[in-house]
């Protein structure tokens, strides 16, 4: 299984000035947290990282003091995350059948996830990693009067890693070229070309860093987990 890790954004929610990948958690930067997980995959035999050249330095640093024995690639990002994921998918091996996409900001993703969505991917075409909803959720209007209240049985809240068979996604990543869609996740590129997307649930745990507040979370859970 190749695994593609999406690590060009920057870190402007989390009131830093660099990559929020390299803000340490537990004295190790995030996506070492996120790498070692892969590392201990048993279903992933390569890791593409794709970010930006101002990073790469530090990128390769992280590398050589996690010493990983599977291949790592470091892939040029775009502007935004879905084309950083073209960019990606377009520097996969030939032999690429199925990929895992995954934000680097979900560094507490265990190797136990990677390797369930593996093998899920092997019966179907896509898929993401989602827990179900806990909280009631309200739709507004723009004058935030709420309009609508879901059912929160039918709701997943949608994490990575997320599955995809190579080629089919490479075909929605055109399309989506053609048609300017703008999306926030590949599982909407496949749900916009009519392909059907398999959940997997997730992990409680999975949080994505995006706040000051996510890293205290995180180190938390990293603490009780590690004991």
């Amino acid at each position: 299984m190749h695994l593609l890790i999406a690590a060009a954004g920057s870190g402007r929610r989390m009131g830093s000035q660099r990559n929020k990948l390299l803000l340490t958690l537990l004295s190790k930067p995030l996506l070492s947290w996120t790498l070692a997980a892969a590392e201990a995959s048993q279903q992933i035999s390569w890791i593409g990282i794709m970010g930006q050249p101002d990073d790469f330095p530090d990128f390769k640093a992280i590398l050589g003091d996690l010493a990983l024995v599977k291949p790592v690639e470091l892939i040029l990002g775009g502007a935004t995350r879905q084309e950083s994921v073209y960019r990606g998918l377009q520097a996969l091996p030939p032999n690429a059948d199925r990929v895992l996409i995954h934000d680097g900001a979900r560094c507490l993703a265990t190797a136990e996830l990677f390797d369930r969505s593996a093998e899920a991917l092997l019966d179907c075409p896509g898929l993401i990693v989602a827990v179900p909803v806990k909280d009631t959720i309200k739709v507004v209007d723009e004058s935030r009067i709420v309009r609508d209240t879901p059912d929160r049985r039918n709701l997943w809240a949608a994490q990575t890693p997320q599955g995809f068979e190579v080629n089919l996604l490479k075909q929605c990543h055109e399309q989506g070229r053609q048609q300017g869609w703008e999306v926030t996740d590949d599982a909407a590129l496949f749900e916009k070309c009519g392909l059907a997307v398999r959940i997997v649930e997730g992990e409680d745990t999975n949080l994505k860093v995006t706040t000051p507040v996510d890293l205290s979370v995180a180190e938390f859970i990293l603490r009780q987990r590690f004991g």
